[in-house]
């Protein structure tokens, strides 16, 4: 996902996208452990949009 579409969320549609976000981060973390896994840069990918949506998120709480 793109930070401008992050920008144009406002917060609670922010921390859902954030709550789903570390949901599949946690199921593609169980089908690394159980090597279920077929694509693994998929992890670094959810990381990667983990830390966007938080990045977001601080940024429109020091505005308010």
């Amino acid at each position: 996902m793109k930070a401008d579409e992050l920008r144009k969320m406002n917060l609670i549609e922010l921390n859902t996208e954030l709550r789903s976000l570390l949901r599949a981060q946690f199921g593609l973390r169980m089908q690394l452990a159980t090597q279920q896994i077929s694509n693994t840069n998929q992890l670094k990918i959810v990381k990667r949009d983990i830390a966007r949506v938080k990045t977001i998120i601080t940024q429109k709480s020091n505005e308010i």
